[in-house]
């Protein structure tokens, strides 16, 4: 094969075509195929995903324009409209879906994805939990609205500290509330969470101690407890009051009848105290404001990563919804309302009319990347 050093060939390095063909042999994906490799399947999703491409006649014609050239890319010439739209229709999804944690497992062992900023003493699993929401447009996803006139679907994500990679992904209605969900997630014993007060659960976090999981959250302001040991406070730490305390609340001595610790920590940034509540009564008190403080990586995990366009929403139908490589699973509530939703009158339209600038630009992104 010719090897071309162009920016879409170096990313397909890491994804070799032995292991890629034992994939496609365990799942038969090529059973009574007749031509159109899963190779080429995959080579063209990850155009759409790398050209921005929104339809399959960008896809197909952003690779058409770069016959000759794709050669490198382990494939002969550009897939018709047709053919792909069956592969995504017919062809297993498991097969990439399997692809993609054999990857990521890959990536992860070799510490290609990058590690941890901030170094702990501890080795305790470190995760974040919060939520993000995706807009919908309510014309094309009535059951989405959870706002008088705003629509969409929310993400609740558990990112892994050692690679900031999401350990679990979770879409659900946007109406769904954060805190009911947390239970959803399988921890291991051990594991530190560090989440917002959106999760303060006190029965949620009488089940974690109990199981051994810790976590790290900010106290409510409301919250009513009584201090049973002062510690001393570390000089110019920025630690303003170290307390181990009992929840005094009816309901809450009930739920949550452990003990717990209360950190006072100022923000020097901001100019105000942040008040901490965890279970953590081993951990010096900065290295808890520092594991609070390191859960804002997940802020920057939202606001850098592209999750899911509306596009991606309407193109989850059948088989093809698995092939988007996501992690986790839709909820049981969305995912059948996605499947049954059919393609708007435009999008049906869309093959039969004169090529739209984004197919110029995806062409023109085809000869940057391969070129």
């Amino acid at each position: 094969m010719v090897q071309v050093a162009s920016l879409f060939n170096q990313l397909l390095q890491h994804f070799p075509r032995a292991e890629f063909a034992a994939l496609v042999k365990k799942h038969g994906a090529e059973h009574a195929a007749k031509g159109f490799t899963c190779w080429t399947q995959f080579v063209s999703m990850l155009f759409c995903q790398l050209g921005r491409a929104d339809s399959l006649r960008e896809i197909c014609n952003g690779l058409a324009c770069c016959l000759g050239r794709l050669v490198h890319l382990g494939i002969l010439k550009a897939p018709c409209r047709s053919t792909l739209s069956y592969a995504n229709e017919h062809r297993p999804a498991a097969l990439f879906e399997e692809l993609f944690w054999t990857a990521s497992a890959r990536f992860r062992q070799q510490q290609a994805l990058g590690g941890r900023k901030h170094k702990f003493r501890f080795n305790n699993k470190f995760l974040s939990l919060d939520s993000t929401t995706i807009s919908l447009c309510l014309t094309l996803f009535p059951w989405a609205k959870f706002r008088r006139a705003k629509g969409g679907v929310k993400a609740h994500v558990l990112l892994d500290h050692d690679d900031y990679l999401p350990a679990y992904v979770l879409l659900t209605e946007a109406k769904r509330s954060d805190v009911k969900l947390a239970d959803s997630f399988a921890l291991n014993p051990g594991s530190i969470v560090a989440m917002d007060r959106g999760y303060t659960d006190y029965a949620l976090f009488g089940r974690w101690t109990m199981a051994g999981i810790f976590f790290v959250t900010r106290l409510k302001d409301n919250a009513a407890y009584a201090v049973l040991e002062e510690f001393p406070v570390p000089a110019n730490r920025g630690i303003l009051a170290d307390q181990i305390i009992r929840l005094t609340g009816t309901r809450a001595q009930s739920d949550c009848p452990c003990l717990l610790r209360r950190v006072v920590v100022w923000d020097a940034d901001n100019q105000r105290e942040i008040v901490l509540l965890t279970n953590l009564l081993t951990f010096g008190a900065t290295t808890i404001a520092a594991i609070y403080k390191e859960r804002w990586q997940i802020e920057l995990f939202f606001e850098n990563s592209t999750w899911c366009t509306p596009l991606d929403v309407m193109e989850f139908r059948g088989s093809i919804a698995l092939n988007r490589l996501l992690v986790g699973s839709l909820d049981g509530s969305v995912r059948p309302r996605i499947a049954r939703h059919p393609f708007c009158v435009e999008s049906r339209e869309r093959p039969h009319r004169p090529a739209s600038l984004a197919t110029v630009l995806a062409e023109s992104a085809a000869r940057q990347w391969s070129g």
